[in-house]
């Protein structure tokens, strides 16, 4: 009891525990924060890495269209349903997409 009483009266000791609880919990930057900061930063990096890997995409896509003819009437007809002169075009839809869209589960 008598050495529990000591400890407790030694002011350096006070003043790292006070600082250490002080900056665990109740600091600006606290453990809390930290990882939310953390989770925050590895959705970024997540965002990051899938907005390269579509652009990357994209610029596939857009050397083809550059350097294909037919990939680009393809993809004129597939995206924005031109048609040459005396040809009718269909759409033809899925219907499970169809449903999906007007059902969201």
């Amino acid at each position: 009891m008598k050495k529990l009483i000591q400890i407790l009266k030694n002011k350096y000791l006070l003043a790292i525990v006070f600082f250490a609880v002080w900056l665990t919990f109740f600091d600006r930057y606290d453990l809390i924060t930290q990882s939310e900061f953390r989770n925050e930063l590895n959705d970024l990096r997540n965002e990051r890495k899938y907005y390269l890997q579509e652009i990357n995409k994209n610029n596939e896509i857009m050397n083809a269209l550059k350097n294909d003819s037919v990939a680009l009437e393809k993809f004129a007809r597939e995206k924005y349903l031109m048609k040459k002169e005396n040809e009718d075009i269909f759409v033809i839809e899925n219907l499970n997409d169809t449903l999906n869209e007007q059902n969201p589960e």
